[in-house]
């Protein structure tokens, strides 16, 4: 029955959905209005009938209805009931369904937000918001069918992946990337629907940049969360190594902070107009591109690729996209010249223009380095990988540049720039010059990290300057204490400084991520109970190894007494004292795979993780193996990450007038 109900909800909705298209084309095309109000109330019916098809997918879960394929393969009886619920976006067809559900909302909230205040151009942006659902109902109609049923439902299912139920980040980390990615259809949408009607020329970038922050935040959450989920359970005490899922989600974000930027000096001078209209596709098609390499099985053997349907619809429907939004931006494109023009190439939007194309140049380094072996591999039969080395050799110096634009942008005003702006530069130059002196004073002997540190100093003071200046000229106007000027500040213009609060928080993650590639120390063990070792200052000595049995999983745990030696202070600890930290690395033996998963224990402090990995234990129990890694500053990354999160939705939180 819940498969029957699942199934019907989701031909209901795309039967609303193809029926809502018709009628808002044909409304369009001078209809009688009642096409186009039954158009309206395709997205009431498309939100409801996938909101049914989620319940009866969430039920079958939690019940354990493993008559239903997906409910067998990614789920079992000892699943506990948390990760029960959130199998939805475990696997292939639950996470289509979660995918279609986000857009559903977001095209209802469009509908009812908007139905008043653009009557010209709502029909032509439904219509495609629509036309990405009608794709994703067909994928769940046909090929990925999340309500499929075995002719002989199993006695029990195969379980989870492991590795998505060994960590609580696995319920929010995916959620946020599809509110990420999903979120950039609505400036898509509008883009297209404005150059459908050809209604407004600028307004489409106003209506929807709080859409594209709103996104932008998500999926920098969703990035920094999936960086610390690896950091936290895969055990190899790295945070980020080039993966092709990893990349996914990484180029939409580079093209779409790209497109913030974009637009907010079309906004500002009228230029842009048309590089803004091709961010925007570009941003969307790598979100498809993104879901496509994740999901249609091509990262897993571009050789079984088309044993499914599903790769060849989604490369199709991206061709089609693609086609669709490219042909019309060029018949479009005499209506969407630029007004204005560069006055000088020390201006804002010089520095703004230049920021663009170096994270477009970091975009199709990545985009490169991950098609690449994939499409190596189509054409020739043989494997190829291109590892970190590569990526990171492109992108010290590409990031170390958009750093430096960063500051420079900042620093610089719109338009022709004065006395007062290269006073500043001068400051902050100064003040940077004089933290790489500080540095390697204190012994940083590496030239390169010493300047990367210097560009990122400079970034973050010409962010922090730009606050003293508001605040100061905000008390010389209203009297208010720097606390209250500074809160009054921020409040009322959220997207200018929320940006600044951005900066600041990249320029905190990108301390942490050269202090902790540059300096890492690692030291790998095999200890027998009592026997101890040193790391950088730390003392780890193996106790005892305890098991414990938890009903989807045996926990084996190595119990480890960890002390400082050098005098340097860790939570629980006397420096040099008796007194140590009790740590227990485990390793995770699930029945549904022989491969059992590492869960580390991590102590961290601003200064540096202690980091240990319980490697492997011996046949008998007597002896295991340990890796541990100091690594400097990791938890500046989460702070930085935490900021920037938090000055996303600064940045994009309406206003009364909006």
């Amino acid at each position: 029955m819940t498969a029957a109900v699942g199934s019907a909800s989701v031909l209901g909705a795309l039967v609303v959905t193809v029926c809502g298209i018709a009628a808002l084309m044909r409304g369009r095309h001078r209809g009688p209005a009642g096409w186009i109000r039954s158009g309206y109330a395709a997205p009431v019916g498309l939100f409801v009938l996938v909101s049914v098809a989620v319940g009866a997918l969430e039920t079958a879960l939690v019940r354990s209805d493993f008559s239903i394929r997906y409910v067998a393969g990614n789920s079992n009886l000892v699943t506990p009931l948390l990760f029960r619920i959130v199998t939805l976006w475990g696997a292939l067809e639950g996470s289509i369904l979660l995918w279609q559900w986000i857009l559903a909302l977001f095209t209802l909230i469009v509908a009812l937000r908007y139905r008043t205040r653009y009557p010209d151009v709502l029909p032509s942006v439904l219509s495609v918001l629509l036309a990405i659902s009608a794709f994703f109902l067909l994928l769940m109609a046909g090929p990925a069918n999340p309500f499929a049923q075995l002719p002989v439902p199993p006695a029990d299912g195969r379980g989870l992946n492991p590795l998505l139920q060994n960590h609580v980040l696995m319920i929010i980390h995916p959620p946020l990337l599809y509110l990420g990615y999903v979120g950039f259809s609505v400036p898509f949408a509008f883009a297209m629907g404005s150059l459908f009607s050809g209604h407004l020329r600028d307004e489409w970038m106003a209506v929807t940049r709080r859409w594209s922050l709103a996104a932008w935040t998500f999926l920098t959450a969703g990035l920094f969360l999936g960086a610390r989920w690896s950091y936290d359970v895969l055990g190899w005490g790295g945070y980020w190594s080039w993966d092709p899922v990893e990349n996914a989600a990484f180029m939409p974000w580079l093209v779409a902070t790209a497109l913030i930027h974009s637009t907010m000096v079309q906004a500002r001078r009228g230029l842009l107009r048309i590089w803004s209209l091709a961010l925007v596709i570009l941003t969307f098609l790598l979100t498809i591109f993104g879901t496509f390499l994740t999901r249609s099985g091509v990262l897993a053997s571009v050789h079984s690729f088309t044993q499914s349907l599903i790769g060849p619809l989604f490369l199709a429907f991206l061709a089609a996209a693609m086609m669709v939004s490219l042909g019309l931006l060029a018949a479009r494109l005499p209506t969407v010249r630029d007004d204005g023009h560069i006055d000088s190439p020390l201006s804002r939007e010089a520095m703004m223009v230049l920021n663009n194309v170096v994270l477009l140049a970091m975009a199709f380094t990545v985009f490169l380095g991950t098609v690449f072996p994939l499409a190596v591999e189509a054409i020739s039969g043989v494997k190829v990988s291109v590892g970190p080395p590569f990526f990171n050799r492109m992108f010290v110096p590409l990031g170390s540049l958009l750093l430096l634009l960063m500051g420079l942008g900042t620093i610089f005003r719109w338009g022709q720039p004065g006395r007062e702006e290269f006073r500043r530069l001068g400051l902050v130059a100064a003040a940077a010059a004089a933290a790489a002196v500080l540095l390697t004073v204190l012994g940083l002997r590496e030239p390169l990290i010493t300047i990367g540190i210097a560009i990122t100093v400079f970034m973050a003071l010409a962010q922090l300057m730009e606050y003293a200046r508001g605040v100061r000229a905000r008390r010389a106007a209203t009297g208010e204490d720097p606390i209250r000027a500074l809160a009054g500040l921020v409040i009322s213009n959220r997207q200018r400084y929320g940006g600044y609060l951005i900066h600041l928080g990249l320029a905190v993650a990108v301390v942490g991520i050269i202090a902790s590639m540059s300096s890492r120390v690692e030291v790998e063990r095999a200890l027998s109970a009592g026997e101890s070792f040193q790391i950088a200052g730390y003392t780890i000595r193996y106790d005892a190894l305890i098991p414990k049995p938890a009903p989807d999983r045996l926990v084996v745990a190595a119990h480890l007494a960890v002390w400082v030696s050098n005098g340097r202070a860790m939570a629980g600890t006397r420096a040099g004292g008796p007194a140590a930290v009790v740590v227990a690395p485990s390793l995770n033996f699930f029945p549904q795979d022989r491969t059992p998963v590492a869960t580390p224990a991590v102590r961290s402090s601003w200064r540096e993780d202690l980091y240990l990995v319980l490697m492997g234990v011996d046949a008998n129990g007597r002896r295991v193996v340990l890796n541990a890694i100091v690594n400097p500053l990791v938890s500046w990354i989460w702070t930085g990450g935490a900021i920037m999160v938090v000055a996303g939705v600064v940045a994009s939180w309406p206003s009364r007038r909006s």
